[in-house]
């Protein structure tokens, strides 16, 4: 009899990461969910509610949950954006967005990785942004997503032999509460933002979803190191809002 495959995603509670939930849990995934708030909606597996910005708390809980389940997939999802000119950067929000993007993935990968080699099998997705290419007003942001690529590279080459796969889903404008908030809905930043994808739309958080279960298919088990963008077309070209305005 198959086992189920038991997958662990930061920042479950909305969004991307409660989309993806819903989707791996769909296909038969056990989802165990880590986030600072609780989802509005019923979560669809088991749900752990952690502050991820606070590295004690996460190693405790990650600790505990390594206990509980063998894991043998991630979504590495959770991460803040703290928009600002590079004049006003503040160091303090830097570190805060590099530290929630790239040391809770470390951190998890980590505390996951040794049930992934005893399986000799795991799928690893890590969740940048089309923003990763360059972005006005997101000097942390833009570093803490290409770093997110750069980590998936070079685990991918790292654990090959282990049979766990690394792969990134580099989303572009997406409606979310975040991209609400960064694009209020009906303002002129979100016109000319949507004026720019050359879908002329915002995606869907499932449509994301199903990007990043098709890494964790059995299909994709080929597919190492490798970055989907999920952008409406938007990285085929220097997204025009990116531009210099």
């Amino acid at each position: 009899m198959r086992q189920q495959h038991i997958t662990l995603i930061t920042g479950a509670s909305r969004g991307i990461g409660f989309s993806t939930a819903e989707y791996l849990a769909q296909k038969g995934h056990l989802v165990i969910g880590l986030a600072r708030h609780t989802p509005e909606k019923t979560f669809p597996g088991e749900f752990f509610t952690v502050d991820l910005s606070d590295r004690d708390a996460t190693t405790e809980t990650l600790a505990n949950l390594t206990k509980q389940y063998s894991f043998d997939g991630i979504v590495n999802n959770v991460g803040i954006v703290h928009p600002q000119p590079l004049e006003e950067v503040k160091l303090d929000n830097f570190e805060a967005v590099i530290d929630l993007n790239l040391r809770v993935a470390i951190q998890t990968f980590q505390a996951v990785v040794p049930s992934m080699k005893a399986k000799k099998y795991g799928r690893i997705v890590n969740i940048s942004s089309i923003a990763a290419l360059g972005a006005q007003d997101r000097t942390s942001y833009t570093i803490a997503k290409a770093g997110m690529i750069s980590l998936a590279r070079t685990w991918a080459l790292e654990f090959v032999s282990s049979g766990i796969t690394v792969n990134t889903v580099a989303p572009g404008r997406i409606e979310t509460e975040i991209g609400r908030r960064i694009f209020p809905t009906g303002s002129e930043e979100e016109k000319r933002l949507i004026c720019g994808i050359p879908m002329k739309r915002a995606g869907k958080p499932s449509e994301v979803a199903a990007a990043i279960g098709f890494f964790f298919s059995e299909e994709a088990g080929y597919i190492t190191g490798q970055t989907l963008f999920v952008d409406g077309g938007c990285s085929i070209d220097i997204h025009p809002y990116y531009k210099a305005r």
